[in-house]
């Protein structure tokens, strides 16, 4: 007879504990922006909403950005480092294959017992990490970091029309522990291959080893392409997370999406008939598009701003290059 393999014990439910973010000290306003691009403060404003952005500094490194957030989300949630059991990172701006950034990071905060391992699935890693992370926790108990952390101006060419003005830098980070009662809801998530060059790496990195004088990859995207597909595809996937919850989107108080332009948002909170008392959240206007990390710095800039509170029932929705997308409800920390 086999001997049976043991398995650990963990949380019955979890839930988000605390939240944090970091951005970039410089403010990069439209007007420097089109410096390297044709066009105006006026066409990027009603194109995507965008203000401003930051970006980082030489000594504002992903591990730099990504230690400041994730110390703030652990003392939001009352935590002390010891107490991180994995750190997860979500981002596709880290320039070396490995280690993974998830490692620096949870030696940086001095979580040096906690595995660390990063996703890569663009601007909906975040959600794929708090699902991975409440997963983890129910599977085996302890808090696991999730951190967003992009440096997305280190792979734009800032004479791109198409990207250079969209994009910015930053860091998020939430915990997700244990709960007695559900504080994260079922996933519903996905990925459309077929359109996977609507956002892409210019050149894959051997084509800088094989082909002397290449320039350095950087970020394409079809934007009209990648508006179609957002704005009518991922109506019905927040639709769907809602439902999975087993909720209406009268009882959200809060949508917290991915913040890839101010009009994507406004026509999904349309399309899904969101009640006018929703605090949606907006943080593209002064943060620009930050990928991986969007969704953590909306969500710690909404309840900073006080339009949503603690308990508060959000949806947050992460979709990008892929095409990939998550969507799930939770309880805000």
């Amino acid at each position: 007879m086999k001997a049976e393999i043991a398995v650990s014990a963990g949380a019955r439910h979890t839930r988000i504990l605390g939240v944090g973010a970091y951005r970039p000290r410089r403010v990069v306003d439209n007007a420097e922006v089109c410096r390297h691009i044709e066009s105006t403060d006026e066409w990027i404003r009603s194109r995507t909403g965008i203000v401003t952005r930051r970006w980082a500094g030489p000594d504002e490194t992903l591990g730099v950005m990504a230690e400041q957030a994730a110390s703030k989300a652990i003392a939001a949630a009352g935590l002390t480092p010891d107490a991180i059991t994995c750190v997860i990172a979500a981002t596709f701006t880290h320039l070396k294959q490995t280690p993974a950034i998830a490692t620096e990071i949870a030696h940086r905060i001095g979580a040096t017992a906690a595995a660390g391992f990063d996703i890569s699935a663009g601007c909906a890693g975040f959600v794929h990490g708090i699902v991975l992370a409440s997963d983890a926790v129910r599977a085996r108990g302890g808090h696991v970091l999730v951190v967003g952390v992009e440096r997305m101006t280190d792979i734009l060419d800032l004479t791109d029309r198409s990207t250079a003005f969209i994009f910015g830098d930053g860091a998020g980070a939430v915990v997700v522990g244990p709960s007695d009662t559900p504080g994260i809801g079922p996933v519903v998530w996905g990925a459309d291959g077929s359109q996977a060059d609507a956002i892409t790496q210019s050149v894959p990195w051997d084509a800088l080893r094989d082909a002397p004088g290449q320039p350095f990859p950087a970020l394409r995207q079809d934007g009209q392409r990648v508006f179609r597909w957002a704005v009518y595809e991922m109506s019905k996937v927040a639709v769907q997370a809602v439902e999975a919850a087993g909720i209406t989107p009268d009882d959200l108080d809060a949508f917290v999406p991915h913040q890839a332009n101010e009009r994507i948002i406004d026509a999904m909170t349309r399309s899904m008939g969101l009640p006018s008392r929703v605090a949606v959240a907006k943080d593209i206007v002064t943060t620009g598009n930050t990928s991986g990390a969007s969704i953590p710095l909306a969500m710690e800039s909404l309840l900073a701003s006080g339009k949503a509170v603690t308990g508060d029932t959000a949806l947050l929705l992460g979709y990008g290059s892929g095409l990939s997308y998550a969507a799930l409800v939770a309880a805000l920390p």
